[in-house]
This record gives C-alpha cells, sequence and structure tokens, in this order.
C-alpha cells in the first residue's frame, strides 16, 4: 500500500541541496530514491546525465490515440541555512499537528509526491490506465536549471508528442481555496561590482580625496527608483501589457484583506506602484529589487577605511511581454550613464527566465488553437476542486517564477496546468520549512480525479 506520507519522510531525510557540492550524496539519494519509486510503479525511468545534477524522465503507457501529460517537479532543495533558526531538524521530517517539518517539505518534494501518490492510486486500481504518463524531474530548479535548455533540445521531439504539463510548485492563498496559477513573472538576475582605490585605505589619512565606491553603489542605486516606487529606468514599462478585464475579476474574488496581509508581513505600510493594490502590483507589474548589499569592514567593533570595493545583487521580476536580456541591458545602461568619476564598475551575469502566461478556456482571450486535452484537464481541474474542496479554483498569476515553464513552452509548444499547493505559512526557501498534510491529502484526490477524467 503507498503511503505517501511516510515516502514524503524519506524523501525529506535525503539533503538534496543542489547549490552546494558538499551535499553531492543527498542530490544522489534524491534522485535514486525518487527513480526507483517510479520504477516500482511500472514506469521506464531513465536517468540523463548532466554537467551537475541527473534529470529523471520516467514514462509509462504506450497506446498512442491515449492522452499524454508530462507531470513535473524537482527534488533538489534550497540550503537550510540558518540552521540556529530551525526548530525541528530541517533533514529529519518531523508532523507536528496537521503539518510535516523539514527542508523541500513544500518546495518541491511535498507537491511532487502529492501527485506521484495520485498516479500511485490509479495505477493501483488499473494497471493499464489509459493516459500516458512521463515524470520530469529535475534536481537544478533552485539553482537556475542550467542543465534543462540542453535537456529541452535533446527531448524535444519525446515531450512535443505530450498534450501539456501538469506541476504543482505554485501557491495557495489559504488552506480552502485552490487557485489554478495562469501567469508566472520572469527573472533577469546581475550583480554590480564597483571599484574605487586598487585596496582599502586609511579613512584618516585618505579620506576626503576619492571617492568611497560605498557612496558610489548607494547613489547608483537609489537612481533606480523614483520616490513613488516606478522603476527609474527608461523602456522598462514600454512592453507590459495591459491585464485583461476576467484577470481583475478573478482577483476580486479572491476578497484578500490589505491589513492582514500587512500583518503577515510584518510591516506598517505598503509601497506600490500608483494605482495598483498590493495583490495588484504582485501578479501584474514588473519590479526591481535589491537582494544583497555589500563593502567595507562587516566584523565586530569598528574599522576606519574607505573600502575598495562594494557589491549589490540585482533582480528584475518580468511580466508578459517583457524580454529578460532586453530587460537587464535598459538597467545596465542606466547604471553605467549614472556612475559617478572615480570608480570603476563591473556586471557580473545571472541566470534569467522569461515571463509566461497561459489562458485557460473560455475566456474572450482564449487562443482559437488551444490543445483540446488541455481545454479538457483546465475543465477537469474546475471540477475536480469544486468536488473535493468545496469552492470553485481561481485562476491567478502568480508573483513568483518558475523559469523552465517558458522554456518548455517555448521548445516544445507544451502549456501548463498548475496547480498550487504551498502556503504562505509554509515558509519557502527559510527556516521551519513545512507542508500542510491536509491540503496534501485533498491535493491527491484533486489530482487522482483530474488525471481519471483525462483518461475517460
Amino acid at each position: 500500500m503507498f503511503d505517501p506520507v511516510e515516502k514524503l519522510k524519506e524523501f525529506i531525510r535525503y539533503p538534496s541541496v543542489s547549490a552546494d557540492s558538499t551535499f553531492r550524496d543527498g542530490m544522489q539519494g534524491a534522485q535514486v530514491f525518487v527513480s526507483n519509486l517510479l520504477g516500482s510503479l511500472g514506469f521506464t525511468v531513465e536517468v540523463v546525465k548532466t554537467d551537475l545534477h541527473p534529470i529523471i524522465f520516467a514514462q509509462r503507457g504506450g497506446d498512442a490515440s491515449w492522452p499524454h501529460v508530462v507531470i513535473y517537479g524537482h527534488y533538489d532543495v534550497q540550503p537550510a541555512d540558518p540552521l540556529n533558526l530551525w526548530k525541528t531538524p530541517p533533514f529529519d521530517p518531523t508532523i507536528i499537528g496537521n503539518r510535516i517539518y523539514g527542508r523541500g517539505a513544500a518546495d518541491n518534494k511535498g507537491p511532487l509526491m502529492t501527485n506521484i501518490a495520485a498516479v500511485a492510486q490509479l495505477l493501483e486500481v488499473n494497471p493499464k490506465f489509459p493516459l500516458r504518463i512521463t515524470f520530469l524531474i529535475e534536481g537544478e530548479e533552485e539553482m537556475g536549471s542550467p542543465s534543462f535548455p540542453k535537456f529541452l533540445e535533446s527531448h524535444k521531439d519525446r515531450l512535443q508528442a505530450a498534450d501539456f504539463v501538469y506541476l504543482s510548485d505554485t501557491a495557495l492563498p489559504t488552506a480552502d481555496q485552490v487557485v489554478l496559477t495562469c501567469g508566472l513573472r520572469g527573472l533577469a538576475l546581475f550583480d554590480l561590482h564597483v571599484t574605487g582605490a586598487k585596496g582599502d585605505l586609511h579613512s584618516g589619512l585618505h579620506g576626503g580625496v576619492l571617492r568611497n565606491p560605498i557612496q558610489a553603489l548607494a547613489e547608483i542605486i537609489s537612481s533606480l527608483h523614483t520616490p513613488e516606487g516606478l522603476v527609474n529606468v527608461p523602456g522598462f514599462y514600454a512592453e507590459v501589457l495591459d491585464v485583461h478585464p476576467w484577470e481583475r475579476a478573478e482577483l476580486k474574488k479572491l476578497g484578500a484583506d490589505e491589513q492582514s496581509y500587512k500583518d503577515f508581513l510584518g510591516i506598517d505600510a505598503f509601497y506600490t506602484l500608483p494605482g495598483f493594490s498590493p495583490f495588484e502590483a504582485l501578479r501584474f507589474q514588473p519590479t526591481l529589487e535589491f537582494n544583497g548589499i555589500g563593502g567595507g569592514y562587516q566584523g565586530e567593533g569598528t574599522k576606519t577605511v574607505i573600502p575598495s570595493k562594494a557589491f549589490a545583487k540585482i533582480s528584475c521580476r518580468l511580466v508578459p511581454n517583457q524580454e529578460p536580456e532586453k530587460i537587464k541591458h535598459l538597467v545596465m545602461a542606466a547604471i553605467r550613464a549614472r556612475t559617478p568619476s572615480g570608480v570603476k564598475i563591473e556586471f557580473v551575469d545571472q541566470h534569467k527566465g522569461d515571463p509566461y502566461v497561459v489562458v485557460p478556456p473560455d475566456r474572450a482571450n482564449t487562443p482559437s488553437d488551444q490543445s483540446p486535452v488541455l481545454a479538457r484537464a483546465f475543465r477537469a481541474a474546475d471540477q475536480a476542486v469544486m468536488e473535493v474542496w468545496g469552492r470553485a479554483p481561481l485562476y491567478l498569476r502568480e508573483g513568483g517564477s518558475v523559469p523552465i515553464i517558458a522554456q518548455i513552452k517555448q521548445v516544445t509548444g507544451l502549456d501548463s496546468v498548475m496547480f498550487g499547493l504551498f502556503l504562505p505559512e509554509d515558509n519557502l526557501h527559510a527556516p521551519n520549512e513545512s507542508f500542510n498534510l491536509d491540503v496534501m491529502r485533498k491535493g491527491i484526490e484533486t489530482s487522482r480525479r483530474v488525471l481519471a477524467a483525462l483518461a475517460e
């Protein structure tokens, strides 16, 4: 008997941190665990080697007349640091109440196990279940999926035979409201390095005769927003598409409360673009953020130096129709133009991801050539969510990014049905990450019904 909670516990025990080479054994353990699990369910499992961490490509169902769904997930997780803030060991899964705690519990091991369990239940009842299923599970999502584009190109023909992608790597606003995500923001990331003198200098002996790189950096980055919060880069908003009326109507159904959101964030006031609520801003508008900053002495006490170098880490979240490379070029050009004399700058390029949007069926802007199987999947999800959760799903864009979804669309033409399963309180990427087991139970039943409806 397939026990999804016990399987999830075993999965979490593997410390599969993709970005840190010291966790190589944990990565291999997680990959072998998933491969063996899918093999035990009757899948033909191919472990595709990459320069870093393998991709699991598992298939079953050979009748070409059957519908074909690709189920995506990832077996890698974020680092658990800072360890001192965890109340339970991050790789020793612990159940407290209706939650299971551990790194990766919600991102993405719990949601992935939810969909594997749904498939296991269907195959237990009918080993010849008439649906072609391909599991596509990578081990580099948390580090930008660097091996994924090459894999997509080499497996393009096999993936193009599918009808759509199904995944659970997006969010729910509350434990009783399902969201079928229909849009994801893209990403453009880079580091800015500012250099002044050839080495750190005594601030008493040399202060007042040269520009401090920290001051120069502060001047540069403070120029990148207007006081109202608009990104102050020429052309940044030029290709942002207007939001379709049905999307605003769906967002209103969410009934989100601004004060509750403030309380959750621990802030006194929002800082959003003029004319946008916070819930609209995080779904419909792009951003430019500073994710890290440094330079000079960082230790205890004082050290009176003029540092030689300073840096900032910059990211842009992008919406359709923005192109990451173009936005990156515009921001870098603005920075070059605003760099004061006396310092030099250097950019270190980081990863990127295109924004993605899919329009569900029966909307005014639904593509006329939409896959009929994709449309059936959306309608099946509507019905399954109503039956299991007792209320209709909402179709909303999400503020986060899953860059590989846009890559899949670009290379294979496949759209995605994104069934959210993690909650704001699940603490993704933070200490005390957890996954709601009631959500998992209902998620298994929902996915089971969606897949069963496709097979009918």
